[in-house]
């Protein structure tokens, strides 16, 4: 079976697969790897990120549909949940 490559969207500087995830078993795509380097992360293994509920704008830009903005840093505020999904990573480990 040949594997298809996925363009991914980004959002907000981060990017994802057409289905809104940072990784996604459906489209085999996974985007922590670019994302972490970009945030000044070292790439580790951890739970993925998910875009909220987003519509486009007629320029084709990503806004959060809860607030209908592009730069929404609540919605959008991908470093943070990051660095919360790394801590989750990191504590995880430990066990």
């Amino acid at each position: 079976m040949a594997e298809t490559q996925v363009q991914p969207i980004e959002i907000n500087d981060a990017y994802f697969c057409p289905h809104f995830k940072e990784v996604c078993s459906q489209c085999s795509y996974d985007g922590r790897e670019e994302n972490d380097t970009f945030f000044g992360f070292d790439p580790i293994d951890r739970e993925g990120i998910e875009a909220p509920q987003t519509t486009q704008n007629k320029d084709g830009e990503y806004l959060c549909k809860k607030h209908g903005s592009t730069g929404c840093t609540q919605c959008f505020g991908w470093k943070k949940q990051i660095t919360r999904a790394r801590a989750a990573a990191k504590k995880a480990g430990k066990k």
